[in-house]
């Protein structure tokens, strides 16, 4: 019997034409021998942020150590460690005048610090050059407080780490990671620095539940943590974890009051929310709360 395409409901369907700002884009990366997270996860929202001339830069190569099932990042022998990637970096968010950059990995474990040095070169490279606020979107540093304390002392303007889903769900979604020392790395953050603004998201429609998710929340607000972000989880190859359920908007909606309850106080939720998207204007918009 011939298989039938799963049909993606229709508030799940994104416009993914490419004009010449984004290929111009892709091809300047390309030039510069840069990578980014847009490109290597399959981000849907990769033309409209491309068109704004806005990415997320992926550092460290582009071979994760880990393979958890819901990413499609490559996984394997890592690479090599470009020396020239924080000028590389710095050279490019200069030219395309970003004034909010975000900087992310693939997981290191076979390096001592985790990348760690690394993302202090780029954050330093990056500000020598110009005057754009920084954010990053590390991995675990497999629990080495020294790696995660080293990336605040550069002071970034945001620490993100996602915990990626419920703690119920770490077996089959997220092995070689822990919920709970995630939760950890994120609170510690703030004993590092308070004044440090720090993020962490979950994809949703992977079997999780309700209870589960305000478990999640729960932990979370005593995490300390200031933004939160979740959207729909989707399978970006058959090789991946298959989507068991399609929230609708109004069920984002939902959530969001629900984690605002909480006592989350920046929360974003929507089927397309990433990590990253629109990362500018959250920062923006927190600036402006505080300064009211």
């Amino acid at each position: 019997m011939e298989k039938r395409k799963r049909v993606l409901p229709d508030w799940i369907k994104k416009d993914f034409n490419h004009n010449r700002t984004v290929l111009n884009l892709k091809k300047d990366l390309t030039t510069n021998s840069l990578h980014t997270v847009c490109e290597e996860a399959r981000c849907p929202n990769l033309s409209e942020c491309f068109k704004k001339r806005t990415t997320t830069f992926m550092i460290l190569g582009t071979n994760c150590t880990r393979n958890c099932s819901f990413c499609s990042v490559n996984h394997g022998a890592p690479s090599v460690i470009d020396k020239d990637e924080p000028a590389k970096i710095a050279n490019m968010v200069k030219d395309l005048n970003l004034k909010h950059v975000v900087i992310t990995s693939v997981t290191r474990d076979d390096l001592l610090d985790g990348g760690a040095q690394h993302f202090v070169d780029v954050i330093n490279s990056i500000r020598e050059k110009n005057s754009s606020t920084i954010e990053v979107l590390t991995p675990d540093f497999k629990g080495v407080s020294s790696s995660r304390a080293l990336v605040s002392s550069a002071k970034p303007d945001i620490y993100n780490h996602n915990i990626e889903t419920v703690k119920e769900l770490y077996p089959s979604v997220r092995f070689g990671a822990s919920y709970e020392g995630s939760l950890n790395f994120l609170n510690s953050i703030k004993d590092d620095d308070p004044s440090i603004i720090t993020k962490t998201g979950i994809m949703v429609g992977l079997g999780e539940t309700e209870d589960q998710l305000k478990y999640m929340l729960e932990d979370v607000v005593n995490s300390r943590v200031d933004i939160f972000t979740c959207g729909q989880y989707l399978r970006p190859t058959k090789n991946n974890a298959k989507v068991i359920e399609y929230k609708d908007e109004e069920w984002f909606e939902k959530f969001k009051i629900m984690a605002e309850s909480f006592g989350i106080k920046y929360v974003y939720s929507s089927p397309f929310m990433r990590s990253s998207y629109n990362a500018g204007d959250v920062l923006e918009e927190i600036a402006r709360s505080r300064s009211n």
